[in-house]
């Protein structure tokens, strides 16, 4: 079945004035984040550089069998880059305000680029989790904090647009489809009248204060929310919109990488429901989330992430390839929690990794 980089082949040569912006445009500008951009495009407005020329640029300073070799879900956006620098539609696409900064420290990582094209439109992509613990740490802060560091970011970023003037599309994959709203439902209000569309594209939804704030809701009629049917993370936590669920190439968790979403034409292959797992794995972790007193949750949180450093699981893909005596170093580790921390905190931690265990390695 086709993918993202098939649409740019067979359609790239259509400007948006020949086809007008659609669903998988959106996905494919939402990649551009995840392609390491430092030096090549300026975090200053005033010093737009081509897309063309970016890509010129990037493969120029990095050898692909290097970048082929980091293992990620999100490595083959350096082959959407090359494709869209080949195409009519793409590689006349100025890119400029590039901001990338990756804290361990605030457990947040926070990219972002913007993207105008030849549509006179502006599409501003977050990044969204990548397959490090840092980012899943960040994505299970929203259960206790009413704004995480990336969330912040996001908005301080989309409010240095007051000096424009142009239309306004939002999004990102995973947890920049999640800045994306924040952003857009605290930014400044001459900024939020411009905003014609939020792509959320399988990202984290929000407490449920926040999904039924007048904020939120006044901005559902621009939010469109893309998850593949075994979707996990862009079924985390609470949603008000409606889903698109499309079909995906890859099973369980894998579904998540953006480059298995299956194209036909100018739109996604939709799917009628989510898959069962996608639907249980969601039922869990909310059952879980409603056990779990508030002023609870930030230890909890601590403990979980606690307990997989000490058992060396440092990447997504260390779930993935769990064995059994892997799982069993887990299970000891709980033993290795601070002695303040107390056996009900420990066991709800522990729960919960027996919940993300059992998700992430389901197919």
């Amino acid at each position: 079945m086709s993918n993202i980089i098939d649409y740019i082949k067979w359609r790239g040569d259509l400007t948006f004035s020949q086809d007008p912006f659609n669903e998988i445009d959106n996905l494919i500008l939402s990649q551009l984040v995840y392609v390491e951009l430092n030096n090549i495009v300026s975090d200053n407005a005033a010093h737009a550089i081509s897309l063309l020329d970016a890509s010129k640029n990037f493969f120029k300073q990095n050898n692909e069998q290097d970048l082929l070799d980091h293992v990620s879900m999100t490595k083959n956006a350096i082959f959407v880059l090359k494709e869209m620098a080949k195409s009519n539609r793409f590689k006349n696409a100025k890119l400029s305000r590039y901001v990338n900064d990756i804290s361990e420290q605030e457990q947040s990582q926070f990219s972002a680029i913007t993207i105008q094209l030849d549509d006179n439109s502006i599409y501003i992509a977050f990044s969204g989790t990548d397959a490090t613990l840092v980012g899943w740490h960040e994505d299970f802060n929203m259960l206790y904090l009413k704004q995480t560091p990336g969330q912040e970011k996001a908005l301080a970023y989309l409010n240095t647009f007051t000096d424009l003037s142009m239309p306004l599309r939002l999004g990102g994959h995973s947890k920049g489809g999640n800045f994306a709203i924040y952003a857009g439902m605290y930014c400044e209000k001459s900024l939020r009248d411009r905003i014609i569309a939020i792509y959320n594209n399988d990202g984290p939804g929000f407490s449920r204060d926040v999904v039924m704030s007048t904020a939120y809701q006044n901005l559902l009629p621009v939010i469109t929310t893309i998850v593949p049917e075994s979707s996990v993370v862009g079924r985390l936590f609470e949603h008000q919109e409606d889903y698109i669920v499309i079909k995906s190439e890859n099973k369980g968790l894998k579904q998540h990488d953006a480059m298995s979403w299956e194209v036909l034409g100018n739109h996604f292959v939709h799917a009628i429901t989510p898959a069962n797992q996608s639907v249980l794995a969601n039922q869990a972790i909310r059952e879980w989330i409603a056990l779990i007193p508030r002023d609870k949750r930030k230890e909890i949180v601590e403990a979980v992430f606690q307990i997989l450093d000490a058992a060396g699981i440092e990447t997504v893909d260390d779930f993935l390839t769990l064995k059994l005596k892997d799982i069993r170093t887990i299970i000891q580790t709980k033993k290795k929690l601070p002695h303040e921390t107390s056996d009900s905190i420990s066991d709800a931690a522990f729960l919960l990794i027996k919940i993300m265990i059992k998700t992430f390695t389901s197919s």
